[in-house]
């Protein structure tokens, strides 16, 4: 499976952004999703994630209510919409696909995830 993410780049902050992950190479309604993010010097953290059939969305504390993940599994394909971005977003985000049965116990985690894509460039200016 590969993952392509996208859509990052520069935004001052209260603005908006979407990300893209495009899938190939699977069955993308197998996969559990997610979004994390890694900001300089820190540790990669979870971000967003959403069920295989989209009935579940889960969200990090820092983003829950400015930031959505949905899902296409007609076009392989999950969003990151980000809104109302402060700086403490800047980040690089990775999107990550998890087909594990107990994929929702680990939803949260790295080890919920078998793939990942190359990271896109989140920049919130002041």
């Amino acid at each position: 499976v590969q993952l392509q993410a996208s859509g990052g780049g520069m935004v001052q902050a209260g603005g908006s952004l979407r990300l893209s992950c495009a899938a190939s190479g699977g069955t993308f309604r197998t996969f559990g999703m997610g979004w994390f993010r890694q900001a300089p010097g820190k540790e990669r953290e979870f971000v967003a994630a959403i069920s295989r059939s989209a009935d579940n969305k889960y969200y990090s504390n820092s983003v829950k209510g400015r930031f959505a993940i949905p899902r296409d599994n007609a076009e392989n394909t999950v969003y990151l919409q980000m809104n109302s971005l402060k700086t403490e977003d800047t980040a690089d985000y990775y999107c990550a696909a998890g087909n594990r049965l107990d994929w929702s116990g680990y939803k949260y985690s790295s080890a919920g995830y078998d793939y990942w894509g190359q990271g896109t460039l989140v920049t919130v200016s002041s």
